[in-house]
């Protein structure tokens, strides 16, 4: 019986995704374009040029909707895994769970044993981009002109993983569950041709679905910036946001993680110069199985994964309409009635800040929810570095500017969400920027 029910999963799992054709590698080359949005049936993509657009930080929780008005970004994107701190005065605070480093501005993450272990993305003075693992260092503070750290590997046929990587999803038992389960939804990508990719798929995929969709895509390396619902592709103008229709972020959910920033592409005003080829050499030979017992621990866990992709799909597709019939979720129905894709009351979601906690938990109780707790602030004031200036061994250091000197450790102090230092985005505001390139026609 045990072996029926795992033929039968295996069975009515979605299929993987089939290899594009040479005619359609060929209709999605760039010619040259700086930034593209291509979606398809499978996913929300869009890929561009490092050379010509940057990468910026907008700070704020539920800035969605700023986002979508911001007519001089080309796109905003899920930013990667963050953490919450509790300071001595009771203040919640939040800071990336990696290190961040765009342009001049530096934010280095609290726990340096995660950031070590995790792995990150760089993109080089010349435009080259590097898919590699650790923390940010001196050296690489000098290398990269941005760098985006935290992430977790999917696959990477550039560079093997040191000793010391752990990933994002190997801490417990319980994370490692929820990481094999078909929530996967984002990927940051490297083509062929060295241009970034980020796509977010239509659908929650099981972990070898993502392997595949991104193999089928061409990708030499995919990371995670996260998972399922802290997802977020923006495209200003073109897709919208709203709390009541959460289909494309959290696969049908009522309810999503809110998030303290997400990343920014705007087109750069004065573009990299560099050939981004030369970042693809690999540094070890990517290939399957090398001996009996890797090979069967590989296709066990494709077993395993296909079995867990088929029961996602009965319960989405037979236990969940059965369960709308018989419960409902509590609370008002939206207008376009998307809650029905719940069927479940969900509580409160352990990511959301604790003041949104509390008023869900406020709501869901029957209270009117009218006294709202303030937000936890934007990310604490970066780290400026000057020209020529090395990153500095600290890291609580907050700015090279004496004036912006570091929070002492007794006070745990966190500047308020105004005193923004230069460059940077404040709540409520969208940056200034060039003009937006044109897009193409939504298929």
């Amino acid at each position: 019986m045990p072996l029926a029910g795992l033929a039968f999963l295996v069975a009515i799992a979605p299929p993987l995704p089939e290899q594009r054709s040479p005619a359609e590698d060929i209709r999605l080359r760039s010619n040259g374009e700086a930034f593209r949005y291509l979606p398809n049936n499978e996913a929300y993509a869009l890929d561009f040029d490092p050379r010509q657009v940057q990468i910026d930080l907008l700070e704020g929780w539920d800035r969605e909707q700023d986002a979508f008005n911001d007519t001089g970004a080309l796109a905003y994107v899920s930013g990667p895994m963050y953490e919450r701190h509790v300071n001595n005065s009771g203040q919640e605070i939040t800071v990336p769970l990696g290190d961040l480093k765009l342009g001049a501005r530096v934010w280095r993450g609290r726990n340096r044993t995660a950031a070590r272990q995790r792995a990150f993305i760089g993109i080089r003075h010349n435009g080259q981009v590097d898919f590699g693992y650790g923390e940010l260092t001196p050296q690489r503070a000098g290398l990269y002109e941005s760098f985006i750290g935290g992430l977790h590997s999917i696959y990477n046929d550039l560079e093997s993983p040191p000793p010391e990587y752990r990933g994002a999803y190997s801490i417990s038992m319980g994370q490692l569950i929820r990481y094999y389960l078909p929530r996967i939804r984002m990927v940051i990508g490297l083509r062929n041709d060295g241009r970034l990719e980020v796509l977010m798929s239509r659908d929650g995929l099981t972990l070898e679905q993502t392997k595949a969709l991104a193999r089928q895509r061409g990708l030499r390396a995919a990371y995670l910036p996260d998972h399922a619902s802290k997802s977020r592709l923006i495209i200003p103008g073109v897709k919208g946001f709203s709390q009541e229709d959460a289909n494309w972020i959290s696969g049908g959910a009522t309810s999503f993680v809110h998030v303290p920033y997400m990343l920014r592409l705007s087109q750069r005003l004065v573009p990299l110069r560099g050939d981004l080829l030369a970042s693809l050499t690999p540094r070890h030979g990517s290939g399957g199985c090398s001996n009996p017992l890797q090979c069967g621990q590989t296709l066990g866990s494709q077993i395993v994964d296909r079995a867990l992709a088929g029961f996602n799909r009965l319960m989405e597709q037979g236990v969940e309409p059965i369960a709308r019939m018989i419960w409902e979720p509590k609370g008002r129905k939206p207008a376009n009635g998307s809650n029905l894709r719940s069927p479940l009351r969900e509580p409160p979601i352990t990511a959301d800040p604790m003041a949104l906690r509390a008023l869900q938990e406020s709501e869901q109780n029957g209270l009117s929810g009218e006294e709202k707790l303030p937000l936890a602030p934007d990310l604490p004031p970066p780290l400026l570095l000057l020209d020529g200036q090395d990153l500095p061994a600290n890291p609580e250091a907050t700015s090279a500017d004496p004036s912006l000197a570091a929070p002492t450790p007794q006070a745990d102090a966190v500047s308020p969400a105004t005193a923004q230092p230069p460059g940077s985005m404040p709540q409520g505001a969208a940056p200034p920027a060039p003009p937006p390139l044109p897009l193409p026609p939504m298929p």
